[in-house]
């Protein structure tokens, strides 16, 4: 990654402009109770911020601080081995987890390498996206191994898998709050995970000779329910305001979580709340970690308005489609270029 080749190269109207500005920020929620009794007053918060922003960070979330830290150094650690050990687990389209250098979003590749893996493992998803083939296939994480001269590799499967499961709990909390949000009941969206998909993903963007050129991901939303992000201190995620479509920086906030609804609720709650445009962009100087969390249903999930909130004037916005396939098709952008723009879920607009 030392050089910029063509195929990192964004479009001119889809550059950065790195001149920094001062601007209002996503929202910041405190999901303690302790400075409110009024549980009515947080979900009100997360309302607000779901619909105006679609992204927001919390802090007291209850993911150990201490654990926050050591999956950012685990990260560090996977990615300072030589690339040759990181390809012995590298993924492909038919094992899709492990380590992969060369992703791409909307058909441009990304400044960075990823690492991701499973929260359920194994984990099941429809073999192609074409709706006649029935079949699953299983997926499977794969691990680095841990030569005994690198202590700090040791630690990174235990550490990942332990701060999983900490977000994971949090992911359920924050589905809770926004099901109460939409006024329906607080366990409403749960069934929807039962066999749930959710990957967990390592990010590193090193520093790029020509920042102004590429991005460390491309603009694009989320095709799940909830994203979770740790990030590290360098800072680099923009936000497309909803307001006048301005890109706004995501200052990093201590001990923060940053959160975004995915084109799943965007469906789910008939576009009360929407999935919003996020990119990446990176510097010359410093790497960047972070580490988000996909909360993905089961695969044979059918996505489409709920009931309880869709009526004679707010009919369904959205055909259903099975959460599964649609996932499958958006991937197959991940390992090349494609000729035609990646499945939506505009595709599956009532217009």
């Amino acid at each position: 990654m030392g050089e910029v080749d063509q195929a990192f190269i964004q479009s001119i109207e889809h550059r950065a402009n790195l001149d920094t500005i001062e601007i209002e920020g996503i929202p910041l929620i405190d999901l303690s109770l302790s400075h409110t009794t009024d549980i009515n007053l947080l979900v009100s918060e997360i309302g607000n911020a779901c619909k105006n922003w679609g992204f927001f960070q919390v802090i007291n979330h209850g993911v150990p601080l201490e654990l926050l830290e050591k999956i950012k150094v685990a990260a560090k650690a996977f990615f300072d081995q030589p690339v040759e050990e990181k390809r012995k687990v590298k993924r492909d389209e038919v094992n899709a987890m492990g380590y992969h250098e060369s992703e791409h979003t909307k058909n441009v590749r990304d400044w960075k390498e990823v690492f991701d893996f499973l929260i359920k493992d194994p984990s099941f998803l429809p073999a192609s996206p074409e709706t006649e083939d029935d079949e699953i296939r299983t997926l499977s994480n794969q691990w680095p191994e841990t030569p005994p001269r690198f202590s700090l590799l040791m630690l990174v499967r235990e550490v990942c898998q332990t701060y999983a499961r900490e977000v994971e709990k949090l992911g359920y909390k924050l589905l809770e709050l926004i099901s109460l949000s939409l006024g329906l009941p607080s366990n409403r969206l749960n069934g929807y995970f039962e066999d749930h998909t959710t990957m967990m993903r390592l990010n590193h963007y090193p520093p790029c000779p020509c920042p102004e050129l590429a991005l460390g991901v491309g603009r694009h939303k989320d095709a799940g329910a909830l994203t979770i992000v740790a990030q590290d201190d360098v800072g680099g995620l923009q936000v497309r305001r909803k307001s006048d479509e301005v890109w706004v920086p995501v200052k990093p906030t201590p001990n923060a979580l940053v959160i975004n609804v995915g084109d799943t609720i965007q469906v789910w709650s008939n576009e009360a709340y929407e999935s919003v445009e996020h990119r990446v962009v990176v510097n010359s100087e410093r790497e960047r970690f972070s580490i988000p969390v996909f909360f993905f249903p089961s695969h044979y999930v059918m996505v489409k308005p709920l009931e309880e909130l869709v009526n004679e004037g707010n009919p369904p916005k959205y055909k259903p489609y099975n959460f599964g396939k649609f996932f499958v098709a958006r991937n197959r952008s991940d390992y090349k270029k494609l000729e035609v723009q990646n499945i939506q879920i505009s595709d599956f607009k009532i217009i």
